[in-house]
């Protein structure tokens, strides 16, 4: 360059894609998902979510008992945030659709505390068993119609790569900088192992830790089990 710099060796840590996902495969996931409908949540499950919602300062709407519509793709003038994973390179190499299942509590802030409660609940178990039967119907779909691969591929070949190619920044000498957390892992990895769930021995990993569900927190600040009113007070 003019002003005689230089630039060094590069490592690439991560980069990620924006995702553009396949339609047709979107809209047949989305009748499958409309067929299984959404888990049968108990009084229980609505409790423990209103709670958890109030503990965060949220709104108390509770678990989701109507399904979410189908939605246009975002306009790029829409797009303000990307991925942090490498779903967004995987879409512009193959045809992908992700499924969003209701396995949490709706309204909490994500990579939160709050966030990583439901999932040793059946909040989280029966929402990933509804997701599971959508996934595979779809799956059994596109096995049994191989219109829908067709036409899943001429989408993602004449619609989605009309314009714009993929070019990987991530080069065969950019490896995983695996020794980022090498420090951590090893001062962790231990002690979290005590905290694996144990499937033989315990039926759910609630039964494991030695916690009743649900636990909820009385007007005074104590956790007890019991369901929780409309003004905070255990029932």
């Amino acid at each position: 360059m003019m002003t005689g710099t230089v630039l060094d060796d590069v490592r690439i840590i991560g980069t990620a894609w924006p995702g553009h996902f396949n339609q047709v495969i979107a809209e047949a996931m989305y009748e499958n998902i409309q067929k299984v409908g959404l888990p049968q949540w108990t009084e229980d499950d609505q409790r423990f979510a209103r709670a958890t919602q109030r503990e965060v300062g949220g709104s108390e709407t509770g678990l989701a008992t109507e399904l979410s519509v189908l939605r246009p793709a975002l306009t790029e003038a829409q797009r303000t945030a990307g991925f942090a994973d490498d779903i967004g390179d995987i879409s512009w190499n193959v045809p992908t659709a992700t499924l969003s299942f209701p396995s949490n509590i709706p309204g909490l802030p994500g990579h939160h505390w709050a966030n990583a409660m439901a999932m040793a609940t059946p909040i989280a178990h029966k929402g990933a068993t509804q997701g599971a039967i959508a996934q595979a119907m779809t799956l059994l779909d596109f096995i049994v119609q191989p219109d829908l691969v067709d036409m899943a591929w001429d989408y993602f070949e004449n619609i989605q790569n009309r314009e714009i190619q993929y070019t990987p920044f991530i080069r065969p000498s950019d490896q995983p900088a695996t020794e980022m957390n090498a420090e951590i892992m090893g001062n962790f990895r231990e002690e979290m192992r005590k905290y694996y769930y144990d499937p033989d021995r315990y039926d759910s990993y609630l039964d494991q830790l030695g916690v009743s569900y649900p636990t909820l927190r009385q007007a005074d600040g104590r956790c007890a089990i019991g369901s929780v009113s409309e003004q905070g007070g255990l029932n």
